[in-house]
């Protein structure tokens, strides 16, 4: 059913055996059709190519872009095996929608709604199907206006999960809407956000309720950030290449281009060779500089990823000083798998106090770490321990998929601690300040930084 209207959508569809007659009758149709239809100005696709994100993927090669991307053989894919999932497009503001086509892949919904939302957060049914039965919906007479649409899949038609080879959504956009009674707020200068967590893949996929990651992933894909970093152990338990593709790919994996990783001690478990899995899953990813250590720029910010495993090798630690004299940002983190403090079950790690040191030096201001399977947040702090409003900030993000540890013996300086509930890093940073939340896999903010301001 449509709300707030007159008369009920109307939805035609074409189910698999009658596709090829449709498509042998299109060519003649539209050439009828042309003429009439140029000046249906209501109807016009204005989702293709817009920024797109979905409750899970079934692996990166199946992102949400592809059923807006215009090209009729790539799709979205859904986690086999579960409902409910959806996928959102961003429209723009103040879009008018008048019409949606949907065409499915085998992999189709057998009840699903069409929604339609100004925020992203409260949502308006166009369109309710109860008994679908794949190939093409398309559903006409709608009419909605917001910013964001959604396909929300309830029940599978079949055993695998929801699969779309397109989504379009037809009407107009720029249309009118009342004005805002403040003026919108200007971002920062230099504002963008980061995704981070550690110790992320255990050897599941979505198909288990209990499986961590492909919720994380989600979670990490609807914040949409401007890139992804990991704190280490990106795979359990060895780190195979097999076990990367085979887990790890099947939800953060959807993100791999975007991502920026670091290896953890399960990376050097590898019976192939420490970090073989690892460099051969991320390839030149993880290598920017044919190192498993490297920097990049963002904005007015250098961030360092480094390689605890081999903080012990002079030529990362000289690669380390020389990288840090030679910036020229305001504000700097770096982020690696063992932190010098923690409340969790291995506790402080002393191999990393020597680079604190340098990075100390070089007036870091933020340090983001895994390893324990907890999320801790800690005030400004020098090498030795002592808080000082020059010091570095930690964070340990250790629980994007791994088994929890308990909190054992709670460190000086440590100012929040949640340990039980699976989520990502949320960092927002701007040219002079940052601060984070830790975000639950229920969307939910579990815990908000100060804002600090760059030394």
């Amino acid at each position: 059913m449509r709300l707030n209207t007159s008369a009920p959508p109307r939805r035609t569809t074409t189910p698999l055996p009658f596709v090829l007659a449709a498509v042998l009758l299109l060519v003649g149709g539209l050439l009828l059709a042309l003429p009439e239809r140029a000046g249906a100005a209501a109807d016009v696709l204005i989702s293709q190519g817009r920024p797109a994100t979905s409750s899970s993927v079934e692996d990166s090669t199946f992102g949400p872009e592809k059923a807006f991307d215009g090209v009729s053989t790539t799709r979205w894919a859904s986690t086999e095996g579960v409902d409910p999932q959806w996928i959102k497009v961003d429209l723009g503001p103040s879009a008018t929608v008048s019409r949606v086509k949907l065409v499915w892949e085998a992999a189709y919904a057998k009840a699903y709604r069409v929604e339609i939302s100004a925020d992203g957060t409260t949502w308006t049914r166009l369109a309710t199907e109860t008994a679908g039965n794949g190939a093409t919906d398309d559903w006409t007479g709608l009419t909605g206006q917001g910013r964001y649409l959604r396909v929300y899949g309830t029940a599978r038609g079949t055993s695998y999960g929801y699969s779309l080879y397109s989504v379009e959504a037809y009407g107009t956009t720029g249309g009118t809407t009342t004005p805002p009674t403040t003026p919108p707020t200007t971002p920062p200068p230099g504002s963008f956000t980061v995704v981070a967590a550690g110790d992320i893949a255990a050897q599941c996929t979505a198909s288990s309720s209990s499986c961590a990651h492909p919720k994380t992933a989600a979670l990490a894909q609807r914040i949409a950030p401007s890139f992804y970093l990991t704190m280490g152990d990106n795979q359990y338990d060895d780190a195979l290449l097999s076990d990367f593709r085979n887990y790890y790919d099947k939800s953060w994996g959807a993100f791999k281009a975007k991502t920026r990783p670091v290896p953890g001690n399960h990376e050097t478990y590898d019976p192939a060779g420490p970090l073989a899995g690892y460099k051969s899953y991320f390839g030149a990813i993880a290598y920017p500089q044919g190192k498993s250590y490297y920097s990049y720029d963002q904005g007015n910010w250098h961030f360092v990823a480094l390689d605890s495993n081999s903080f012990d090798d002079a030529a990362q630690i000289q690669w380390l000083k020389d990288d840090l004299a030679r910036n020229t940002k305001g504000c700097i983190a770096a982020y690696f798998h063992h932190p010098l403090y923690s409340s969790g079950g291995h506790g402080n790690d002393p191999v990393s106090k020597p680079v604190w040191q340098i990075l100390y030096g070089a007036k870091a201001d933020l340090v983001l770490n895994g390893h324990d399977h907890h999320y801790e947040r800690f005030a400004p702090q020098n090498p030795s321990g002592q808080a000082t409003a020059d010091g570095i900030v930690e964070i340990v993000g250790g629980m994007g998929g791994a088994e929890p540890y308990d909190i054992e013996t709670v460190q000086p300086n440590s100012q929040k601690r949640i340990s039980g509930t699976y989520g990502v890093l949320k960092l927002d940073l701007t040219d002079t300040t940052y601060t984070w939340q830790y975000v639950g896999t229920d969307d939910q903010v579990k815990d908000s930084g100060p804002t600090y301001t760059c030394h």
